[in-house]
């Protein structure tokens, strides 16, 4: 996170990220141990994340927050990352990096988290795919990586003009008069003719043409 784009969203305070551990804020017991997972109710395999030691860590890092704006209220989104979420997606990413101030992350481990935190926090379940994860850290960085980057300032509108699925996320796809789908097309740069295991790979003889026109079009017809 302290690298490349992100890390100068950080440097330049375009962003502020912060980290905090459920053990944290409970109580351990004459070994120091910190249990936060406990057995399902109803049975099955596998252990759940307690609802208290999330609640209480929220609960000290909202007041640690509200000090720290004094009082002031800011649009907030808590998301709990799960396999039944909702789908996550460019549109999404936009939606939050304009609309939220703060965003808090969630994040599980073994079988899930109890169901009453999300209502507790009134939480919104998110999925970055049809798949099961063995953490919910690499789907907060996912999250993160396509949101951060949306946050104005962090990268240049130009630049993400470029982008796949900008069209898309602007609906602007109903009314593209070249039909592209809002991907982007293909990238090539130096060596002009590419030399691998006895074959030549060469750039497209109409990106080497500088004619604008047949490039653009050349693009649109690769999207």
């Amino acid at each position: 996170m302290n690298e490349s784009i992100i890390g100068r969203a950080i440097k330049d305070k375009k962003i502020s990220l912060n980290f905090y551990n459920p053990r944290d804020f409970i109580k351990g017991n004459k070994s120091n141990y910190k249990p936060v997972d406990g057995k399902p109710y109803g049975g099955g395999a596998g252990m759940v994340l307690q609802a208290e030691p999330i609640l209480k860590a929220f609960s000290n890092v909202e007041k640690k927050i509200k000090l720290a704006r004094r009082g002031g209220d800011k649009k907030r989104k808590v998301v709990i990352f799960s396999a039944k979420g909702k789908p996550f997606n460019q549109k999404i990413a936009y939606d939050w990096a304009k609309k939220y101030e703060e965003i808090v992350f969630i994040t599980g481990r073994y079988e899930g988290i109890d169901e009453r935190v999300r209502k507790a926090l009134k939480a919104e379940e998110i999925s970055i795919g049809p798949y099961v994860l063995t953490d919910g850290d690499v789907a907060a960085m996912v999250v993160s990586s396509a949101v951060i980057r949306l946050v104005p300032g962090v990268i240049r509108l130009e630049s993400l003009k470029e982008e796949s699925h900008w069209n898309l996320l602007l609906k602007k796809e109903k009314n593209n008069e070249l039909g592209d789908s809002g991907l982007e097309y293909p990238h090539y740069t130096r060596p002009e003719v590419l030399k691998y295991k006895g074959k030549n790979y060469r750039v497209p003889k109409v990106l080497l043409s500088g004619n604008h026109k047949l490039i653009e079009n050349w693009r649109h017809s690769k999207r």
